[in-house]
């Protein structure tokens, strides 16, 4: 495989959705620096990724921290051009609204909106000089509006969606190409289908609709479209869910 000159960094590259973002532009030929918490989880990615021919970096980090989202995004580029950046840190909780804590509010907007307004500002840094990158964010439903029990998440998304849609307006005339990708159902990992068994029982996961969940690949090659997409043609935000979802 040639390796592109270029790199594609991934903040909050976990095991499912992340890896997948990894992976996906890792096999493009993309230099990719995949950053998380507990950097030592990222192993397993690494050795696939390596194994297949491809060019990955693994790091720990902790995106809310300025000097550490900073230092990961210069090594990056310091590789070779950060041509990609994609932000992905969920922080999905669900409490009952007087239960929500203080701190439970606050870590959840640090995690899924301040982490993400770092994220952005410091790779725009990168890529202003040279005129060009992509900037991506991953977003979900409760970015668009509110439900019980996700005052936490659904504000910390909102958050997300209005530093992604005030980046695009003021990046995209100097051709940095901000996007924001709603994920619009639930993504086929471990914590979603341990959600499923403790409220429909084991029997749901069993004869699991094909449509319901959306597979971490699937997210992967939406990112990649959209980085594919020409200049006269940049979308800022698009929804994906599965064919059976309800909306």
């Amino acid at each position: 495989m040639q390796n592109k000159i270029a790199t594609a960094a991934v903040i909050g590259a976990g095991d499912f959705i992340g890896a997948a973002i990894a992976k996906k532009f890792a096999s493009e030929g993309f230099t990719v620096f995949a950053g998380r918490r507990h950097g030592d989880k990222l192993a397993p990615l690494v050795a696939e990724v390596t194994a297949a021919g491809g060019h990955i970096v693994g790091r720990s980090l902790d995106a809310r921290n300025e000097e550490e989202i900073s230092a990961f995004l210069q090594e990056a580029d310091a590789t070779a051009p950060l041509e990609v950046c994609v932000f992905n840190i969920g922080a999905n909780v669900n409490f009952p609204l007087l239960e929500t804590t203080e701190r439970v509010f606050r870590k959840v907007w640090e995690m899924a909106c301040y982490a993400g307004f770092l994220t952005g500002r410091e790779a725009a840094r990168l890529m202003l000089p040279r005129g060009r990158g992509n900037i991506f964010f991953t977003g979900a439903t409760a970015g668009l509006r509110g439900g019980v029990g996700y005052a936490a998440f659904a504000s910390a998304k909102f958050g997300l969606r209005a530093v992604a849609q005030s980046a695009a307006r003021e990046l995209g005339p100097k051709n940095i190409h901000v996007a924001h990708l709603v994920i619009d159902a639930g993504v086929d990992t471990a914590w979603v289908r341990e959600r499923i068994k403790a409220r429909e029982g084991e029997a749901a996961l069993t004869n699991l609709d094909p449509g319901r969940l959306m597979r971490p690949a699937s997210v992967a090659e939406a990112y990649w479209q959209i980085y594919q997409e020409p200049r006269d043609a940049w979308s800022f935000e698009r929804e994906i869910r599965p064919f059976a979802e309800r909306w």
